[in-house]
């Protein structure tokens, strides 16, 4: 049996979020979808997708879109955890190379 996953709402309302801002950039740089969509190398459909917030694109052709869009480098630099300020609180630390699920503690015996 196949298990069929829903998308959490958050990640829904953040794709509609994100599509609808693709299209602003794409609008507030006067290009058309079809320009869009040749620069970035893919159907206007896909990027149809994209801007309408639907999912199922994959993170290269968000990507390709952003580069077309030229605010990938934006996008990128948003994610640097170094720019956050956990990151910048514990960016002295030395990084984990693998990070484990930690196991319950045992209580002691009575």
């Amino acid at each position: 049996m196949v298990e069929t996953r829903t998308t959490p709402i958050p990640v829904r309302r953040a794709l509609r979020e994100l599509g609808t801002d693709v299209q602003t950039w794409r609008k507030l740089l006067g290009l058309t979808a079809a320009q869009v969509a040749d620069r970035a190398g893919m159907s206007r459909a896909t990027l149809h997708k994209l801007e309408s917030g639907q999912g199922g694109v994959s993170l290269e052709t968000a990507l390709r879109v952003f580069r077309a869009l030229g605010i990938m480098d934006i996008v990128v630099e948003s994610a640097d955890p170094y720019r956050s300020d956990i990151g910048r609180l514990r960016s002295e630390e030395v990084l984990p190379q693998r990070v484990r699920q930690s196991q319950p503690k045992k209580q002691a015996d009575v």
